[in-house]
């Protein structure tokens, strides 16, 4: 039973920890939130937290790619109706490696980052 207990704690300190470190955030209105519009997925300026005015705002569906984004910023994904948008490591959309659902943002280091995705729902 310890080593049950153990494991459980140890399960919910890592899933606590995962949550800190991605820096999430959720927003439940379908309205403009932080300054992104409704239907949107917006970049922050480098370490602007919390997130008041976009960067850059992108609207259509398919890669985006960045240019000269790099440490911490804010991405919120404003879309509506359960649309994502991922971070991709490559330009083009490709070699995605994290998720961000309609309604959520995060706080994420973009060094390594050279597009964001949006996709349909």
């Amino acid at each position: 039973m310890r080593k049950l207990f153990s494991g459980a704690v140890a399960l919910a300190t890592a899933a606590t920890a995962m949550v800190a470190l991605a820096g999430t955030a959720e927003a439940k209105p379908a309205a403009d939130w932080a300054g992104c519009p409704s239907g949107a997925v917006c970049v922050y300026p480098q370490n602007q937290s919390p997130a008041q005015s976009p960067s850059a705002v992108y609207w259509t569906y398919g890669a985006h790619d960045l240019s000269n984004q790099v440490g911490r910023h804010w991405v919120l994904n404003n879309q509506t109706g359960g649309a994502t948008a991922e971070l991709c490591l490559n330009y083009g959309g490709t070699n995605c490696n994290y998720t961000i659902r309609a309604q959520n943002g995060v706080y994420a280091d973009l060094t390594p980052i050279n597009s964001i995705k949006l996709n349909r729902p």
